[in-house]
């Protein structure tokens, strides 16, 4: 059996942890917040003291974390990856949101360390790691992914495959900073409707089957009308700090985003007001 470690059980890992359980994995768990695991320990999970203990004698590495320094702990840390008793060759998948520069600078780490590396940062929110419905965006060597799928698909629908590590992150970045920018411009747009004395029930409407409907409107206009953040699918602080990564990675490539900049400036007015932890339409009370 495929003993599987599994390093962050928070909103996205939780399911995609399941997931791996339910499909009949050996699955063992870590998480900062030990608590949080306790519902998979429940389900049938091992849980682990530390990332190292967790990575012991494990056939494939999976972790989603919060940002660079979080990953960097989990793989490099005193208690990390690295500093125990790996499988050599064993296949190290990185599933949070990072930046670039530490991706590709982790993909050489891992590799020189004996682990064969996946890029692959996910999409489809807290709703499709429950399913098992998640889009991964894959940057890794044919062999590797290949030697991956049985484990990927417990947790996804759908494997898009952008080249090696790195060029997953790169199009996740600009993914979620065109995501920060379309949420802004729901929140300017209702925050419009509201000033101009509209209906928000009609304007609802109007926006959610119209051309602007995107699945990003029909799941946040709604919450954005009615000041409902608390129910966390994707958290501001997190939606912030991607589009902060996707600019600095625009910047070392020499690209222009005069418009996504300011987007990422009213997701940071957000956080300034103390709303990081709310869900990402809560941008709307930065503009109101």
């Amino acid at each position: 059996m495929t003993h599987i470690a599994f390093l962050g059980t928070g909103i996205m890992g939780a399911g995609m942890a399941r997931n791996l359980i339910d499909a009949g994995f050996d699955v063992t768990v870590w998480n900062r917040t030990s608590a949080k695991a306790r519902p998979l320990v429940e389900a049938g999970a091992t849980l682990a003291a530390t990332p190292a203990q967790a990575a012991t004698d494990a056939d494939v590495i999976i972790t989603i974390v919060g940002d660079d320094r979080s990953s960097r702990q989990v793989w490099l840390g005193e208690d990390g990856v690295l500093a125990g008793q790996f499988k050599p060759n064993a296949i190290a998948v990185e599933c949070t949101t990072l930046s670039l520069q530490w991706v590709e600078e982790q993909a050489e780490i891992l590799t020189e360390a004996g682990l064969r590396f996946v890029d692959c940062p996910v999409t489809g929110g807290r709703g499709g790691a429950e399913a098992g419905t998640l889009t991964l965006l894959v940057g890794a060597d044919d062999d590797v992914l290949a030697a991956a799928r049985p484990v990927l698909d417990a947790f996804s629908s759908r494997i898009i495959h952008f080249g090696p590590p790195g060029k997953g992150t790169a199009f996740k970045l600009l993914y979620n900073l065109m995501g920060s920018v379309h949420m802004v411009a729901l929140a300017e747009g209702l925050c419009l409707a509201e000033k101009a004395g509209l209906n928000m029930d009609q304007v609802v409407e109007g926006l959610t089957t119209g051309y602007t409907g995107s699945p990003g409107v029909q799941a946040f206009a709604q919450r954005m009308a009615d000041s409902d953040h608390d129910d966390v699918n994707f958290s501001a602080r997190w939606m912030y700090k991607d589009a902060a990564y996707a600019l600095k990675m625009a910047d070392e490539i020499g690209q222009a985003m005069p418009m996504s900049s300011v987007g990422a400036q009213i997701y940071q007015m957000a956080l300034g007001r103390g709303l990081g932890g709310k869900n990402l339409s809560v941008v709307i009370e930065a503009l109101r």
